[in-house]
C-alpha cells in the first residue's frame, strides 16, 4: 500500500536558458509538441482548454480546462488543471542553473481520499516523470533560440 499522493513533484535539469523554457511552457503551439493541443495564453485569468485522448476508465472525457493563476516572466507560470474528476493545480518554477535551468513542476490538490483521484494521480506522476518530460525536452531542442 502507498501513502496517498496529494502533490506530484518533479525537478528537472534542462540544458536551456531560463528565456527558451519559457517560451516552451508559455506558447501554444509549442506546448502542443510536449503535451496537448490548447488555446493557452500567458494572461492571469485567461481560460483555456487542452484535448487529449479520453480514458474512460479513468473517468476522463479527454478534455482538460485551464485558467492561468500566476505568470511571472521567466521565473514561474501556475494554472488550474479541471478534469476527469480533478481540480487542481500545476506550477512551474523556472531557476538558472549554470548554463541551463532547474525546471520544477508541482501538481498538486489530488484528494487523498478519493480511489479514483489517487489512481489518476499515480498516472499522471509517471506520465510527467517520462514520456512528458521527455517530449518537453524534444521541443526544446527543435524549437530554436529564444528571442
Amino acid at each position: 500500500m502507498t501513502d496517498p499522493t496529494t502533490t506530484i513533484h518533479v525537478d528537472q535539469f534542462l540544458a536551456h536558458p531560463p528565456a527558451k523554457v519559457w517560451r516552451v511552457l508559455t506558447e501554444p503551439d509549442l506546448i502542443a509538441r510536449w503535451l496537448m493541443p490548447n488555446d493557452f495564453a500567458p494572461v492571469v485569468g485567461h481560460r483555456f482548454t487542452m484535448r487529449t485522448q479520453p480514458r474512460p476508465g479513468q473517468g476522463f472525457d479527454g478534455w482538460v480546462h485551464g485558467e492561468v493563476r500566476e505568470v511571472d516572466p521567466p521565473r514561474r507560470l501556475r494554472w488550474a488543471w479541471r478534469g476527469g474528476g480533478l481540480d487542481t493545480e500545476v506550477s512551474w518554477t523556472l531557476v538558472p542553473e549554470g548554463r541551463g535551468t532547474r525546471l520544477f513542476l508541482e501538481h498538486s490538490g489530488f484528494d487523498p481520499d478519493d480511489p479514483l483521484q489517487q489512481r489518476t494521480a499515480r498516472l499522471l506522476d509517471g506520465g510527467w516523470r517520462s514520456h512528458v518530460w521527455a517530449r518537453l525536452a524534444d521541443a526544446l531542442a527543435t524549437c530554436g533560440p529564444s528571442v
